[in-house]
């Protein structure tokens, strides 16, 4: 059975002086290839529908207890939000922004689900594991 799954993604950076616009697009592409980008004065923004890739690199960083994490820590009603560094994103990985405020800036992207529950779909790009391994595959 496959699942139909609605959700809106947007997604912001910040394009500092030091920066070249190109490479901040690039680190927003590595890890959300679908999205829809365009650059605003000193800002980078874009829009998706999907997390499959995204969902795919943390499976492959084995990443996905941090994740589930800052989704859930996060959660307001149907919305859930985190930030990357855009250096590691621009280098293909995520790492997700915590505590302090990273000095190149951060990618902020907000999800809000419209179907399944929030629940559902986290389960579905961040599964629960048990000894390191998701626990429906």
């Amino acid at each position: 059975m496959t699942e139909v799954y609605r959700v809106d993604v947007e997604i912001t950076a910040p394009v500092y002086d030091t920066e070249v616009t190109d490479r901040v697009i690039d680190a927003v592409a590595n890890m959300f290839p679908n999205a829809d980008l365009e650059e605003e004065f000193g800002e980078v923004r874009g829009e998706t529908h999907s997390l499959e890739h995204f969902s795919e690199l943390l499976h492959r960083q084995e990443i996905l207890d941090t994740a589930r994490g800052e989704f859930f820590s996060s959660r307001e009603g149907d919305t859930f939000s985190f930030a990357l560094k855009k250096q590691a994103a621009f280098q293909g990985r995520v790492n997700f922004s915590v505590g302090e405020p990273d000095e190149l800036g951060e990618i902020g992207v907000r999800v809000r689900v419209e179907e399944p529950s929030l629940e559902e779909y986290v389960d579905h790009i961040a599964p629960s594991t048990e000894n390191g391994r998701p626990v429906d595959e």
